[in-house]
């Protein structure tokens, strides 16, 4: 069940997403490589908004 009528997202992906930005943050100040984090975080989007764009076509 996605968490607020305007987002595809559930509570646990919303809080995925919120825990990788700021350990990517954290990698960003270091100066150290970022891509698996922020691909992750494409691959929660993406997927929520399949889910999400399939319950809308039934």
């Amino acid at each position: 069940m996605p968490a607020t009528n305007h987002d595809p997202h559930t509570w646990r992906e919303l809080a995925q997403v919120v825990a990788l930005g700021a350990q990517i943050q954290r990698r960003k100040a270091r100066g150290k490589g970022t891509a698996r984090l922020e691909k992750r975080v494409d691959e929660i989007r993406a997927k929520a908004q399949a889910r999400e764009d399939a319950r809308k076509r039934k």
